[in-house]
């Protein structure tokens, strides 16, 4: 198996050209690594370890270098790469993010992709952030992830009514500000809202994530004006045909955290073992279940 001569973009082109999808699963708490890098490896399937500026500020991942130092002792790059998620330029508290640092930092420590965050802006903000991380990490030759459009759910407090918000189709990312968007900026992936939302907060605060659907009208649209990999945020909770067709039609990411997050917790009052066990069996129903994306690094290696 050849997966580890390729670097993430190679990757993601090669995923996005033959209809694979790369999930990635957040860690919020370090011990969470072990158990989800070895069902990928035992699936046979590719995937990427991920963490969150969320989840060193409001859980116990600890910090972009804590990740980093774990993922070079657990790490198998013929299955794993590391992506820095979510770095906001605003953050769920409405508060400024140096967000350059924290980028900069990652990118220093080999992090194999990044994601800036300048959703909460204006198009014209968004653009300007979002380019500036875009020439940084082309500069390092690895690939950045951007958000357009409102993936709700990060943000403290009671969301707004869902089926109000799916029926508004508020927040949905616009095609033709995608279009527009990936022509200024270069991004090389775009995670795009349609319906899908975020479940940190909430599980944060032990209440129930809110189960979502897609738009996959809007988000072929999206993906018929966009010639990028697209990625979807929040995909715990959304029903498997939805999935499914989402993946149909250009999304080539998935971002899993409320789903492997969820057993941890409720284990680790009774020993490590006994929550990493949960993680990992989870992972394996997300893998060949869920997703059904098990023996994906073979497919990837033989392109």
């Amino acid at each position: 198996m050849q997966t580890d001569s390729k670097n993430s973009s190679n990757i993601m082109q090669l995923a996005w050209s033959n209809g694979i999808v790369i999930p990635g699963f957040n860690i919020p708490y370090l011990p969470m690594m072990e158990p989800v890098v070895k069902a990928l490896v035992d699936t046979e399937t590719f995937g990427l370890i991920m963490v969150a500026r969320l989840e060193w500020v409001k859980f116990e991942s600890g910090s972009i270098k804590a990740i980093s130092e774990e993922y070079q002792k657990l790490k198998n790059e013929n299955f794993t790469r590391l992506h820095l998620d979510h770095i906001p330029v605003i953050d769920e508290d409405n508060m400024q993010v140096d967000f350059v640092k924290d980028i900069s930092e990652a990118i220093e420590l080999g992090y194999n992709s990044v994601m800036v965050d300048g959703s909460r802006l204006s198009l014209e903000g968004n653009i300007v952030c979002t380019k500036e991380i875009v020439d940084l990490a082309h500069q390092a030759n690895i690939p950045i992830e951007a958000e357009l459009g409102a993936v709700m759910g990060h943000e403290e407090g009671p969301l707004p009514p869902y089926e109000e918000l799916f029926a508004s189709a508020k927040g949905f990312t616009s095609p033709d500000d995608a279009k527009r968007f990936v022509d200024e900026t270069g991004v090389d992936w775009l995670s795009v809202a349609i319906g899908n939302i975020h479940g940190a907060i909430s599980e944060a605060r032990k209440e129930k994530k809110q189960e979502a659907r897609l738009s996959i009208p809007h988000l072929d649209l999206i993906n018929k004006t966009v010639n990028k990999p697209l990625v979807l945020h929040g995909g715990t909770g959304i029903r498997k045909e939805y999935l499914m067709e989402s993946f149909k039609n250009g999304i080539s990411k998935i971002n899993i955290a409320t789903a492997i997050r969820q057993p941890y917790e409720r284990m680790i009052g009774k020993s490590l073992k006994a929550a990493q066990n949960a993680v990992y069996d989870e992972m394996l129903d997300i893998i060949q279940n869920q997703l059904e994306i098990a023996g994906t690094a073979r497919r990837i290696s033989d392109l």
